[in-house]
């Protein structure tokens, strides 16, 4: 293989759940997610203006996320750097104690951490995307590469699914929809956007960010204070969703940016493409 294959290489069932379409709807599940931790949500609230530059915060992370995956060591390293760095230099207040505290904190990083990469591999797998439960594991596994990028122990970290659902009754006392959380909330169902691009907003990305909230764990929507949709109907919408996006070519879906598949074929090779297929290899 020519060229750096970076921290996860083409070998890893990350490089090929990846480039699946779903990781955008499970990106927004994330966020969900991860609102519910009040020193989490406070931590984005007192440190970015996410609601003024909400798509330039979503494209940087999908820049981390693309190029961790799918670029070289070096850019691997140094796109975790840049984040420890900037995290060391933040902190916020507790919204109910008034503690100062860094957004660096281990506990805080691991619970953004499991919100995210379990998003992935919840809407991955609900979606239709083929990964058994062992590759699953297997999945959760080379996440803690991603962890110690963004400064945690990853020794610390749930690197399979039994683990990761031992944190998550651990942490759910922790959990609730204040002030903070219903902010984003709100903000995730309408964003702001040109007058002329409202309708569009409300047919298109509503549906996405429905679906994406639809797709919570029960205590979540709980914990909002809404309705648990029927789990069967929730299913049937990914997987009609996932099998939609999908049906649109794959070289076409890897232009929009940041192109980090793209460049990581060039660099490795045709061979170096993902695709579910290969994660049995």
């Amino acid at each position: 293989m020519a060229g750096d294959p970076g921290l996860f290489t083409p070998n890893s069932v990350t490089w090929q759940a990846h480039g699946d379409p779903m990781m955008w709807i499970a990106g927004i599940r994330a966020l969900y997610l991860q609102a519910l931790h009040p020193r989490a949500v406070r931590g984005v609230m007192e440190n970015s203006d996410f609601r003024k530059d909400a798509w330039g915060r979503l494209m940087r992370t999908a820049a981390f996320v693309g190029t961790t995956t799918y670029g070289t060591t070096e850019a691997a390293e140094r796109a975790g750097a840049r984040v420890r760095r900037i995290h060391g230099m933040l902190g916020a207040t507790d919204p109910d104690t008034g503690e100062r505290y860094g957004v660096d904190d281990p506990d805080l990083l691991l619970w953004v951490h499991c919100a995210e990469i379990d998003s992935y591999l919840h809407v991955l797998r609900r979606s239709g995307f083929p990964l058994t439960d062992a590759q699953a594991d297997r999945y959760l596994a080379e996440h803690r590469i991603s962890a110690r990028l963004v400064g945690l122990d990853p020794a610390a970290v749930p690197g399979d699914r039994a683990s990761m659902a031992a944190y998550f009754r651990e942490v759910r006392p922790l959990l609730a929809a204040g002030a903070d959380a219903r902010a984003v909330d709100d903000f995730l169902l309408r964003p702001p956007a040109h007058p002329f691009l409202i309708p569009a907003r409300e047919v298109l990305w509503r549906r996405v960010a429905r679906l994406a909230y639809a797709s919570l764990p029960p205590y979540a929507h709980e914990l909002y204070g809404r309705p648990a949709p029927e789990p069967a109907v929730v299913t049937r919408r990914l997987r009609a969703t996932g099998t939609l996006l999908r049906c649109v070519p794959a070289r076409l879906r890897w232009q929009l940016p940041p192109k980090h598949i793209l460049r990581a074929v060039a660099r490795l090779g045709p061979h170096a493409r993902p695709a579910p297929y290969k994660i049995g290899r």
